[in-house]
């Protein structure tokens, strides 16, 4: 029992830096990119790339990345996505859609279909066992490392976006980009680097969990809808609500699919709606905003 909460608990947090940029662009950017589960792919291969054809070690290709991704993610938010802040939600959900579309077909063609094998370093490949019997808890190395790694971005985050000047900058520009920009807050600046490090967290995600989630073509597409369903039900302004849906998603997609596996998925959409019914908003609002 205590593995399996273990288990779901790395799962989660996964899900948690995999998802945390998308919260970002539709709560304090109110923009929906659809095509945030690209950025993560993007990642995952160029971790699996670097360490097959160049040998890079794995610690080192968890930066490039972050790096990578957030690189691209600011190169198409100032030629693609900017026109499109102010559009209707329907244009921006039929754009980043169709880029998912194009990303998945490009990475066919140029690098396959077939499932990408990553190589764990010998030091994360462990398994440690405390306890026995049914209360026995089973760690496996490398998701305490996962654990590890997305707990501190996860404190990082939140500390970045209340504690922070650029945290207040964020708030004010989507509260009121005209005020803000009025107080002599430079917005486009401040959305290119909100999207960059989305999508770099994105990357980073991917690359953590090509060994956990597999990693082939059609990854945007098989975790689009639980990155949607850590925004519905976590809210999209705050860091809190995310992880917290994340947490729960992740305890629950495990727990289900290893007592009932053939309902598994049910477990997971009947938490969602139940919470969904309760709080329609999500769990956390942050209050004063538009």
């Amino acid at each position: 029992m205590l593995t399996i909460l273990f288990d779901g608990v790395a799962y989660g947090m996964l899900l948690f830096i995999l998802a945390v940029g998308l919260a970002v662009t539709m709560g304090l950017m109110n923009f929906i990119n659809l095509a945030h589960g690209a950025f993560a792919m993007v990642g995952g291969y160029i971790t699996v790339l670097l360490m097959q054809k160049y040998d890079v070690p794995f610690l080192l290709c968890l930066p490039v990345a972050f790096f990578a991704s957030a690189l691209l993610g600011a190169v198409l938010e100032r030629t693609l996505y900017r026109p499109l802040y102010r559009k209707p939600h329907l244009d921006q959900v039929l754009f980043s859609i169709g880029l998912t579309f194009m990303a998945v077909a490009s990475v066919d063609y140029f690098i396959g279909s077939g499932q990408q094998i990553i190589q764990l370093p010998v030091w994360l490949k462990g398994r440690t066992e405390l306890g026995q019997g049914s209360w026995m808890l089973g760690m496996g190395h490398y998701r305490l490392f996962i654990i590890a790694v997305c707990a501190a971005l996860a404190v990082a985050l939140q500390y970045i976006l209340t504690k922070t000047q650029f945290g207040s900058r964020l708030r004010a520009s989507v509260d009121d980009q005209r005020v803000a920009a009025g107080l002599g807050i430079n917005v486009n600046l401040v959305f290119l680097s909100t999207f960059a490090v989305g999508s770099g967290l994105a990357g980073l995600g991917g690359a953590l969990g090509a060994e956990v989630l597999g990693l082939d073509p059609s990854f945007p597409l098989k975790f689009m809808i639980y990155f949607l369903i850590v925004v519905a039900v976590g809210g999209t302004s705050s860091i809190t609500g995310p992880l917290l849906a994340a947490l729960l998603l992740g305890v629950a997609d495990v727990a289900g699919k290893y007592y009932i596996p053939n309902f598994g998925a049910f477990i997971v959409y009947g938490l969602m709606i139940v919470i969904l019914v309760w709080r329609p908003q999500g769990l956390f609002v942050r209050k004063g905003g538009k």
